[in-house]
């Protein structure tokens, strides 16, 4: 990935591995990370760059102020320009770099507390992509009750209907790219590796076809849809 792309990834692995949040947005250059009508987080995508809009209140201004020598000249230079509204501190910060994506994340998390429960790591299955099998609705270990429950929110995020394939992961004799290897095992296999995780350009963006969607994007997905129907089919939403 390019540096700009790699600060893409990791402010979306950073706010949904954090957040159980909705993504509004507006099918052109802006999007929202919201809770209900509270907006936590605007990104809006630039040229070269992603400018990242966080609005301190009050209390969030004053929890600020207490470990202000915490934050770096930059923040604290961004912060103490800001004009202040009625409703808040209205900061904008051009985040080209994951340096400085790294800077600002304290301040999402002055904005809101984590409310994301990541699912467990028992019983973990993970595909050569990194994707969790275990969580997907073709794996033939999965319920039908989570099957019933989740197949709605893949017919709204894909355009889908026929959930049907089943699969029983990478390493069963049952999975559906056995024969025709997905660009994932095909990819592995001529650098001489056994996994995506193994290479040194993981992740990547093109490993399987939905790790696209881990990406900054402007398109519309509720919170249940991407808990169910994005995140298990991306590698490292739920995990460092």
């Amino acid at each position: 990935m390019t540096g700009l792309e790699r600060v893409s990834h990791e402010a979306m692995v950073f706010m949904r591995g954090k957040y159980r949040l909705d993504e509004a947005g507006n099918g052109k250059d802006e999007l929202k990370f919201k809770q209900g009508r509270k907006t936590i987080l605007t990104v809006y995508i630039r040229e070269g760059r992603f400018d990242f809009m966080i609005i301190f209140g009050k209390g969030e201004r004053e929890a600020f102020e207490e470990r202000r020598k915490e934050f770096s000249p930059w923040v604290q230079e961004v912060y103490d320009s800001a004009k202040t509204y009625h409703d808040g501190k209205w900061m904008m910060f051009g985040i080209d770099s994951l340096e400085r994506l790294e800077e600002i994340k304290p301040l999402i998390l002055i904005k809101k507390q984590p409310n994301r429960k990541p699912f467990t790591k028992e019983g973990a299955v993970y595909g050569q992509c990194g994707q969790r099998c275990d969580l997907c609705v073709h794996y033939t270990g999965q319920s039908e009750e989570r099957r019933e429950m989740v197949i709605p929110l893949l017919t709204r995020v894909y355009g889908l209907t026929d959930w049907s394939m089943r699969c029983g992961g990478c390493e069963s004799d049952t999975c559906h790219c056995r024969e025709e290897p997905c660009h994932a095992k095909s990819c592995a296999a001529e650098r001489g590796l056994g996994a995506c995780r193994e290479c040194g350009e993981f992740p990547c963006i093109r490993a399987s076809t939905s790790d696209h969607m881990s990406m900054i994007h402007t398109d519309s997905y509720t919170a249940d849809e991407i808990t169910w129907a994005i995140l298990p089919y991306v590698a490292l939403q739920y995990e460092k």
